[in-house]
């Protein structure tokens, strides 16, 4: 009546209960950080039609779900690492930092909250 054989296990580690966050956080992915998964516009509309309809989808669930709430506006804008040394005062501004000589002449860069910042000539 019943098998004498056990139920085959699925192979591989068991389902995650955050796959988003396992993904999101599994290793450097571009336009992703601590905070943000960014889609350039231009590239998502450029997608297959199949992937547009799924990812149309799941944006509409995502927007049903959480429309209610506050919402921030968002400001981005494309962005790549420099070094504080290689930029001028209007760049350190716009990223946050400011730049001083302290009393030995050393050149000081500090960040908005008044920290100061090692930085790499």
């Amino acid at each position: 009546m019943y098998p004498h054989d056990p139920i085959p296990r699925p192979a591989g580690p068991p389902a995650s209960s955050t796959p988003l966050r396992d993904y999101l956080s599994g290793g450097p992915l571009p336009a992703v950080t601590d905070g943000y998964a960014v889609l350039p516009r231009s590239l998502a509309e450029g997608m297959p039609l199949g992937w547009q309809q799924q990812m149309a989808h799941l944006l509409a669930e995502f927007h049903q779900a959480f429309g209610h709430l506050s919402w921030p506006v968002y400001r981005v804008v494309p962005s790549r690492y420099e070094l504080l040394v290689d930029l001028d005062e209007d760049q350190l501004a716009e990223a946050g930092y400011m730049v001083e000589i302290d009393g030995d002449g050393e050149v000081v860069y500090r960040s908005r909250g008044g920290q100061r910042v090692a930085v790499k000539a």
